[in-house]
């Protein structure tokens, strides 16, 4: 697709606040973002830079998506890559460490006051979809009451995938979040183990039938 000289110079400027709002995030947090401080680092006036972001939401919101966008493309290589569901696990796992603040802008404790637009959601469920594919992959499992419920409420998964699959995703969406969130924030720190061990475990359990 053909740019305008114009167009790729306010391509490269949100880029570059972009940059600075992840610094920001990296020292005080998503909630002390701010444009007029970003501007200033920039050399530009606060009115200028709201050309290119009209406030701080839309700078979360793009933030949040390229998030989503950056997650979604890592599980998907490694499950085209014939990765199991250890092996996306762990190409998750290593996205999340090579860049904790971007996985607790989307995982972490709410921003105060931002609301996300509907099509992150979207973007949110590729990669669900990812998991629901690696998932059906594995050996069935014994039916559980929790299947039933599941299978009732499913507005988030395609009707065809057994409610056993969509179990086992969200057992294993909720039980490597865990491990992630509580080494991420530092909270196995002077236990005297390897957060990685813990994190193969529970994998292991997930993938037996």
């Amino acid at each position: 697709m053909t740019t305008t000289p114009r167009e790729r110079y306010r391509a490269q400027v949100r880029e570059e606040v972009k940059e600075h709002a992840w610094e920001q995030i990296a020292s005080a947090g998503a909630s002390a973002l701010s444009l007029n401080a970003i501007a200033k680092r920039m050399g530009m006036s606060g009115p200028a830079l709201y050309r290119y972001f009209a406030g701080r939401d839309e700078l979360i919101t793009e933030l949040i998506r390229d998030a989503y966008r950056s997650l979604a493309s890592t599980v998907r290589a490694a499950a085209d890559d014939g990765a199991d569901l250890a092996g996306v696990a762990r190409a998750f796992r290593r996205w999340a460490l090579d860049d904790p603040q971007r996985y607790f802008l989307i995982y972490g404790t709410p921003v105060p006051g931002y609301h996300a637009p509907d099509d992150t959601t979207l973007i949110s469920g590729e990669i669900m979809t990812v998991l629901l594919g690696v998932c059906a992959s594995l050996p069935e499992r014994p039916a559980s009451p929790l299947d039933a419920h599941l299978d009732e409420h499913r507005h988030w998964a395609d009707p065809s995938v057994p409610p056993a699959v969509l179990h086992r995703a969200l057992s294993f969406w909720t039980r490597c979040h865990g491990v992630l969130s509580l080494e991420l924030a530092g909270h196995f720190a002077g236990m005297g183990f390897d957060p990685e061990q813990l994190f193969e475990a529970e994998l292991a359990d997930l993938v037996t039938p």
